[in-house]
């Protein structure tokens, strides 16, 4: 079934009264053959916070580093795992031994041939250094037979591995050897993608160039997703920090940027008289969830948290954000096996002040203060934080806003640190993928002593034999979850993407990619 369901968001939209963005007819006329040379200015939302791809997982990192480095296995157009730095995977011993045969001739930047002690070393850095480590707790051993052969043994059969190991957030990158005992977010960036990263100003920009020792994967007929054939026809792609959606769209409008991020419905009917910009519309793109502290301050009550969960509006939360939206109580899209269909959904879109009121008398609480922590680099997290306030003071609680900026927030609400009780999350890859990339942030939400609870169900959820029991095991985590309110799910978004029609080659994906995009010389 396709992704992106193009008429599915127009009735959603249409039914939250949200425009929607219509791509001008003039721009398919004018698509040139690829050419070669030039920069694309791109507008992205915030810088990243760090460019070591095992600690990365917002999309302003993720984004700079899906063009710099690679990994064993990557998602492709559809979202599924495809060997990318690896030429074929075997799978043996009920799903217990992976062995994968790398490709021959992958250079990293630094001119070193890829073999697989490099991937054994980028492994067990991973193992070390990553929030995301969980991916390989069951892992029993490693093997190295040859320069070329790279084989992981599991204590336990997991018939997902390989779709864990197509994780593009924290992804499990391959870097040189040399690079195993380097501390967190202090590695050398160098990778073996189709860009180099060049330099990086603080608060300003960052520049990628082209990769033009890049050892493509000519097996493939061309792109797909995060793998396939990659060919890069662009110079330079300079990665410019706006944080406002409405600077980001001046700077479309006005020609200082060739694509922009996180377009607002309402700016692209403004958009309709030029016909030498358009837009990408992505959905799903992301869900919009409110991620509660259950190791901090009056949060660590589950009678406080459900009352948070109680107040919530969605529909008041979601007019707010201006986003393509659609509304979904499950933390995986409707088009997967794992969705619980149309079954009642008792923990969304409560509503109801009357019964936060209840919850927070049996919870005892005295009015302490509960801080609703955000960021400015995202409008729609920012929106929904200072809506969610404004009803939770409705309902008695004393409630504050505190901005800070996005690596902070993003940091403090991986790690549970900071002082904040709830922030906005847009969870984008884990309901993409499914239950297997749900498990590294559920098992930082969930307190240490339900992590067994959660480590069982997931056991199920990785058994080869029963697609049933594997949907069970998922429904009764995501029920927890939800029940506890660690998580209160608020709706499924979309994201726009605006740009120049002189770039030509770029497709709706959940990563916006600059390899196989060109610039059409003739439009400049």
């Amino acid at each position: 079934m396709a992704r992106w369901l193009g008429r599915a968001i127009i009735i959603a939209a249409v039914a939250m009264g949200l425009a929607m963005p219509v791509v001008p007819t003039a721009v398919a006329q004018q698509v040139s053959i690829p050419q070669r040379g030039g920069i694309i200015a791109y507008a992205t939302a915030a810088p990243p916070g760090s460019l070591d791809p095992h600690v990365a997982v917002s999309l302003t990192e993720l984004e700079v580093i899906h063009h710099v480095f690679e990994t064993l296995m990557a998602m492709d157009g559809a979202y599924s795992p495809r060997p990318m730095l690896a030429a074929a995977v075997a799978v043996g011993n009920q799903a217990r031994r992976y062995s994968f045969t790398l490709r021959r001739g992958v250079r990293f930047h630094d001119g070193q041939e890829m073999t697989s002690a490099d991937v054994l070393a980028s492994f067990e850095r991973y193992a070390q250094v990553s929030p995301n480590r969980l991916l390989l707790a069951d892992v029993a051993g490693y093997e190295t037979p040859d320069p070329y052969t790279f084989v992981v043994r599991l204590k336990a059969t997991n018939a997902l591995f390989l779709d864990m190991l197509t994780t593009p957030t924290y992804p499990l990158a391959i870097l040189p050897a040399g690079q195993r005992d380097k501390p967190a977010r202090e590695i050398d960036i160098v990778g073996t993608g189709p860009f180099v990263f060049d330099s990086v100003q603080e608060d300003s920009h960052l520049l990628l160039r082209r990769n033009d020792a890049y050892t493509a994967d000519l097996d493939a007929a061309g792109p797909d997703g995060l793998a396939g054939r990659k060919t890069v026809h662009v110079d330079t792609v300079r990665f410019t920090f706006v944080p406002q959606s409405h600077d980001r769209f001046a700077a479309l409008q006005d020609g200082t940027a060739d694509v922009v991020s996180a377009l607002r419905p309402e700016m692209v009917q403004r958009l309709d008289n030029r016909a030498d910009l358009a837009t990408l519309l992505v959905f799903p793109f992301c869900q919009l969830v409110f991620v509660t502290n259950a190791a901090h301050g009056p949060t660590t009550n589950v009678l406080v948290r459900q009352a948070i969960r109680a107040a919530v509006d969605v529909d008041q939360i979601l007019a707010a954000t201006g986003q393509p939206v659609r509304r979904n109580p499950s933390l995986v899209y409707p088009a997967s096996p794992y969705h619980p269909g149309d079954a009642e959904a008792p923990f969304y879109d409560r509503n109801s002040l009357d019964e936060a009121r209840t919850l927070l008398k049996q919870a005892g609480y005295g009015g302490e203060k509960l801080v609703l922590q955000t960021s400015p680099a995202y409008s729609y997290l920012r929106d929904a934080i200072f809506v969610l306030a404004g009803v939770l003071q409705q309902a008695g609680m004393n409630a504050e806003v505190e901005v800070v900026d996005w690596a902070t927030n993003s940091a403090n609400r991986r790690r549970g640190k900071g002082g904040w009780n709830v922030t906005a999350a847009g969870f984008c890859t884990q309901p993409l993928l499914g239950p297997q990339q749900w498990r590294a942030a559920l098992h930082a939400s969930v307190p240490a002593g339900e992590r067994a609870v959660l480590d069982a169900a997931y056991a199920r959820l990785f058994s080869p034999h029963d697609a049933a029991d594997r949907r069970q095991a998922w429904l009764a985590i995501e029920a927890h979850v939800l029940e506890q309110a660690y998580f209160i799910k608020v709706a499924d978004l979309g994201a726009i993407r605006g740009y120049n029609a002189r770039v030509q080659g770029l497709t709706p994906f959940f990563f916006l990619r600059f390899w196989n995009t060109w610039l059409n010389s003739q439009m400049n």
